[in-house]
């Protein structure tokens, strides 16, 4: 009887052990479904590995796999008409099989402008935040643009370096936009440090700005 009573107690725990095992990983999920999907995009002369450790940081503050697109530009010498372009059934495929209404963007050097090309000529319903990481957004336009929902304006975040020599920070900055500048980076240094990577992510938490 004895024996009887143990083996259940010891099958009852297992029952526990496993239900809870099996419960956890859905509960991540859900945890995770609250963050918008994020897509990089790389500069001129990159490719879509550049972000990886970008990837593997934010997968550590709560961000899952299905979160995270990484889009390889066909143009690769940044120009933003094409690469705008390239965007738009991009950003659609995203929104459709995240089942999000709202993509949030991070764009190194050219992959900024390329974000506010993309922002400027049809996506402005489309995206919630943006990180630019050394752009020249100044090529593109002055100021942060609000985006075409009438309900939520597209919230900004320029991160940008005094030891950028490729990029000069007065290119970099965005009227209205959380600009932010630090030092002791260089251009490419932007997408492998571990003070942006704590940037980008209050970036996407909503930490940018739109004054305009």
């Amino acid at each position: 009887m004895k024996n009887n009573r143990l083996l259940l107690s010891l099958a009852a725990c297992l029952a526990i052990i496993f239900s809870a095992a099996t419960i956890h990983p859905s509960g991540s999920k859900a945890s995770a479904s609250s963050h918008d999907p994020v897509i990089f995009i790389h500069g001129a002369g990159g490719n879509s590995s550049n972000f990886n450790s970008i990837k593997n940081y934010l997968k550590t503050q709560g961000w899952s796999d299905d979160e995270l697109y990484t889009i390889e530009m066909a143009d690769k010498t940044g120009n933003s008409l094409n690469n705008a372009r390239q965007l738009v059934p991009f950003v659609d495929e995203v929104l459709k099989k995240t089942g999000k209404s709202k993509v949030d963007i991070i764009g190194h050097s050219a992959g900024g402008i390329n974000t506010l090309t993309y922002i400027l000529n049809g996506g402005g319903s489309k995206v919630n935040d943006v990180v630019t990481l050394g752009s020249p957004n100044k090529f593109i336009t002055s100021k942060a643009p609000a985006g075409t929902d009438p309900k939520h304006k597209i919230r900004y975040t320029s991160i940008y370096s005094t030891s950028d020599i490729v990029v000069p920070t007065w290119l970099s900055t965005l009227q209205g936009a959380k600009n932010v500048q630090i030092s002791g980076v260089d251009h490419v240094g932007l997408i492998f440090n571990s003070k942006v990577n704590v940037l980008i992510k209050d970036g996407l938490n909503g930490g940018g700005r739109n004054s305009n």
